[in-house]
């Protein structure tokens, strides 16, 4: 298989940054269109919680094989193919006049979601080793509060739901330029015996199985709150359509620097199951705070903050935790995969249960489940150590990469 030299200087590590802030853009846009949606479909939030959750299920079934995929036809193409899917799928949704075709729509982007996350990492650990790649991951974990702080603000701006679908898909045809532009195509290894052996390898791996099941819960805890976070502050906070956007912008953004820190702690040797148990313990107790009501307007909203921002060192360390998890590097799409069949898991069940029991007994009931999740989570990371010491870490085995391919991340 020849080598692929990256050409110097160009935005690489940003443009694969740029197509997951386009790819949870999508994710997002379903919570800020809420009331749009309510008035223009008579949607309830039960069935909204379905827009967000529903977006979830093809990657929760097809998270491992997406990697594998990933592995077979290279990052770049990989990329492509997903930004296409999204973009032909948001359009798509714009012009949907019923619920049941948008959910059809939303299906579409879960799947082009998937392939964009799981091809944007392939790229990063070909190219990066060491600090460096926890570094790299965690730049590239800040895609989806990036994504969604920045449909929280802009949504709000839009004059229908509509509008909104169909300038999310020209920003992923956008995407998919710079991709051609930036990212030239990596080696091809083709659908092979081989690639379905190591897909059966990595379901076998018990340290990416736990850091999948940790992602569930995570996913589960966070889109619980910002599923419903608009919502929830014009009703506790009586602010408006477009200041609701703008403070859940805010709430979403600040986990960015969680994501960048969790890069900074494991670069300085932090542990990480101690990172997620901190993390998690920090999520319930805030989520309970928050969905219990007990505090006023402005206290409850830093509780939002600090959920968010301490939940950032969460994906940031399991993302950056994925090749330690399999024997060679070209596991690793299909590990991250895995890993994000969890996140999607948690995807679906978080809107899908809070919308649930909102509906039957309150916002209280909300916080329950948040609480519930990060008990779980806990309890999933304590045994995160000894499963990653057992594992044989892919960047061990990996060659050096060239120095020219490295420039091309800067």
């Amino acid at each position: 298989m020849s080598a692929v030299v990256l050409a110097p200087r160009r935005p690489v590590a940003w443009v694969i940054l740029g197509c997951g802030v386009v790819a949870s853009l999508h994710l997002g846009k379903a919570a800020i269109a809420t009331p749009m949606l309510q008035t223009d479909l008579g949607v309830s939030l039960g069935q909204v919680g379905w827009l967000t959750g529903i977006f979830a299920v093809l990657g929760l079934l097809g998270g491992a094989p997406a990697g594998a995929v990933a592995a077979a036809l290279g990052g770049q193409r990989t990329l492509l193919l997903g930004l296409g899917i999204t973009a032909f799928a948001g359009a798509a949704g714009g012009l949907a006049a019923s619920f049941a075709v948008l959910v059809v729509s939303r299906l579409l982007e879960g799947l082009g979601f998937l392939l964009i996350i799981v091809g944007g990492p392939a790229i990063l650990e070909r190219l990066m080793t060491g600090a460096a790649r926890d570094k790299a991951f965690a730049l590239w974990s800040c895609f989806m509060p990036l994504g969604m702080a920045l449909v929280m603000v802009v949504g709000p701006l839009f004059p229908g739901w509509q509008s909104l679908w169909w300038s999310s898909a020209a920003l992923a045809v956008l995407a998919a330029t710079m991709v051609v532009y930036c990212i030239p195509q990596d080696a091809s290894l083709g659908l092979s015996s081989r690639v379905i052996g190591d897909v059966r390898h990595v379901l076998r791996s018990r340290a990416t199985t736990l850091l999948a099941i940790v992602f569930a819960l995570y996913s589960l805890m966070f889109f619980a709150l910002f599923s419903f976070l608009p919502v929830l502050l014009m009703e506790r906070m009586d602010v408006g359509y477009r200041s609701a956007g703008l403070l859940s912008a805010l709430a979403s953004a600040v986990n960015a620097g969680g994501n960048l820190a969790a890069g900074y702690l494991l670069g300085r040797g932090a542990g990480r199951g101690p990172l997620l148990i901190f993390a998690s313990a920090v999520m319930g107790a805030c989520g309970l705070g928050i969905f219990l009501g007990l505090f006023e307007a402005p206290t409850t909203f830093l509780l939002c903050l600090l959920f968010s921002t301490v939940g950032g060192l969460i994906p940031a360390t399991l993302l950056a935790s994925a090749p330690l998890t399999v024997r060679e590097a070209t596991l690793v799409p299909i590990a991250v995969g895995l890993i994000m069949q969890g996140s999607n898991l948690g995807q679906l069940l978080g809107p899908v249960a809070v919308g649930s029991v909102t509906t039957a007994f309150g916002w209280s009931a909300a916080g329950v489940v948040v609480l519930l999740a990060a008990m779980a989570a806990c309890a999933t990371a304590l045994f995160l150590r000894a499963a990653l010491e057992s594992g044989a870490p892919a960047a061990a085995r990996r060659p050096t990469v060239a120095p020219a391919a490295k420039r091309g991340m800067r």
